[in-house]
């Protein structure tokens, strides 16, 4: 059954050209992201590099602090991970038919279920599962999927329809659009952090979000001591100095956040052995981080080497075995002493792509359609979400259609765990998703804008030159201002002066038609006793 199997161009290893010419395009992506100034500042924490991103408004209000302290860990499995063979339906003769050689036998599994089971590769997760702190949804993906790791990785990080180019990540549009006054004051400690060398779209705002990277921890704490690494004071007004001015300034902003992240490292304590690999060590910092009381509450790892096309099998489960114990590990730090931390910390895989249901003739899979995503802690329970693939009726091209669209999973993250208001979440994912019910306890009371209102941020309009739609929520009915101000903070327009109905709201600016030379100019909304402001360039 496997030889029939009819693979999609640039999917498999032996589409030759094609697959080399679809990996040269995702590495030079990655070479492109990684070098130059692409970031806020990166540094060294025991000896794994460390990207803090630039201050973006929501982030920014998140690690100032607030009644919620909710963390979130997102786990990358790099190159499309197996679901399939991560969990198991347990029984099912259709994947052992599709998977000769490659299908994890039932002895070979521990339990999660009558009905599901992992392999024993990864039962370091049992106690996290039997404590109820552990879910699984089932075949995440998205419509038409595409299998290219460039495209799609791009599409899972933007939330981006597949015939759809977004150049800002799903978690930088939403914190550039939450709670703007923040980028007036950036906060003391970093808003988000990544572990490893590459940027990532998930993380861009679309403003520039530059980086240096620092070969030492001593180094970055010596340039903090200081304030600047670059001077910007002799610089002219020239266009070329300024974009320079602004570059350097973005880069000596990274230093902000050195000390204090020199001080959570050295403040907290890693109480539980690491295994010794690459996650492990990646997860030891982060929880070093959190116990030291950093306050940073967006984290993301990677993991590489999911591409499994070649001798899947021991591969595979090699990299399970890291995940499992590695989360393992930092769940077990996190609770050490009783302290409650696991319960306020939220993992979660995801992944590009999973792999064809079909084994290929080199004893692996080639790129496929949906994957499974594991939570972990968070105080949510354990169990199932989403539908397994259907394996008993192949198409001989197509992989099983998903059951979970990934921006379902998103519109969760926002709204239950972070505690966002669903005006927000949409605008944020481009439409409507509904949360997954029951998948985290929601955070309670919503925070952010406090159910009064939301200023959501502006575009330039699809089909007027030159004009923007500036977005905005009325959380209740009433007197509602919107206004232009210059760079001083003066009052030039008033674009909207009435009371509001209750709902999401856009309004069509044409510079042109307020006899608005061009510019950067101040956008505010104000309604319920909040301010809400953005700056424009019109």
């Amino acid at each position: 059954m496997c030889q029939k199997h009819k693979l999609r161009l640039g999917a498999a290893l032996e589409h030759g050209d094609a697959h080399t010419r679809e990996h040269r395009l995702w590495s030079r992506r990655d070479f492109l992201s990684a070098s130059g100034l692409l970031g806020a500042g990166s540094l060294l924490l025991g000896n794994i590099p460390i990207r803090s991103f630039q201050p973006t408004p929501l982030m920014a209000s998140l690690a100032t602090g607030g009644d919620n302290d909710r963390i979130l860990v997102l786990i990358r499995l790099d190159g499309g991970n197996d679901g399939l063979n991560t969990v198991i339906e347990r029984g099912n003769s259709h994947y052992y038919n599709l998977r000769p050689s490659l299908g994890i036998k039932d002895n070979q599994l521990w339990a999660l279920s009558n009905e599901y089971g992992m392999p024993l590769e990864t039962n370091a997760l049992q106690p996290l599962w039997n404590n109820g702190m552990m879910k699984v949804i089932f075949n995440v993906g998205y419509p038409q999927p595409n299998y290219s790791h460039f495209r799609s990785t791009d599409i899972i990080v933007s939330a981006s329809d597949s015939d759809e180019v977004k150049e800002t990540g799903w978690l930088g549009r939403f914190v550039d659009h939450e709670y703007p006054a923040f980028l007036e004051a950036a906060p003391s400690i970093p808003p988000a952090l990544q572990i490893g060398v590459q940027a990532n779209l998930i993380f861009d705002s679309g403003q520039a979000n530059m980086a240096l990277a620092i070969s030492s921890p001593q180094e970055f704490y010596q340039i903090a001591q200081t304030g600047q690494l670059y001077d910007t004071s002799q610089l002219g007004t020239t266009y070329r100095e300024q974009e320079l001015a602004f570059v350097r300034q973005t880069a000596n902003a990274a230093f902000h956040y050195s000390k204090a992240i020199q001080d959570a490292y050295a403040g907290g304590k890693n109480e539980v052995t690491y295994p010794a690999h690459d996650l492990a060590e990646q997860m030891a910092i982060i929880a070093r981080l959190i116990k030291g009381n950093l306050g940073t509450r967006i984290f993301m790892v990677d993991l590489a080497d999911f591409d499994t096309h070649v001798h899947q099998r021991a591969n595979h489960l090699t990299l399970l075995n890291k995940v499992a114990t590695a989360v393992k590990a930092f769940f077990d730090d996190l609770a050490f002493g009783n302290s409650g931390l696991e319960k306020k910390v939220l993992g979660m895989t995801f992944s590009e792509f999973g792999r064809s249901i079909y084994e290929n003739g080199s004893a692996g899979t080639d790129h496929g359609a949906g994957t499974h995503t594991l939570l972990f802690g968070g105080d949510m329970g354990n169990g199932f979400m989403g539908q397994y693939q259907d394996l008993s009726n192949p198409d001989s091209v197509t992989d099983p259609v998903f059951s979970v669209d990934f921006r379902n999973i998103y519109a969760t993250i926002l709204q239950d765990w972070l505690g966002n208001p669903p005006e927000l979440v949409s605008y944020i994912l481009g439409k409507p998703f509904n949360p997954l019910n029951g998948l985290v306890p929601p955070v309670a009371p919503s925070l952010g804008d406090n159910n009064k209102c939301a200023l959501l941020g502006h575009n330039p309009h699809p089909g007027i030159a030159g004009a923007y739609e500036i977005k905005f929520s009325v959380m209740q009915y009433g007197e509602l201002r919107l206004q232009i101000l210059d760079k001083a903070g003066h009052v030039l327009r008033t674009l909207i002066r009435s009371y509001m109905d209750k709902g999401s709201h856009t309004f069509l600016f044409n510079p042109a038609e307020w006899y608005l030379a061009p510019g950067i100019y101040q956008y505010r909304l104000m309604s319920g006793g909040q301010i809400f402001q953005r700056e424009i360039r019109v």
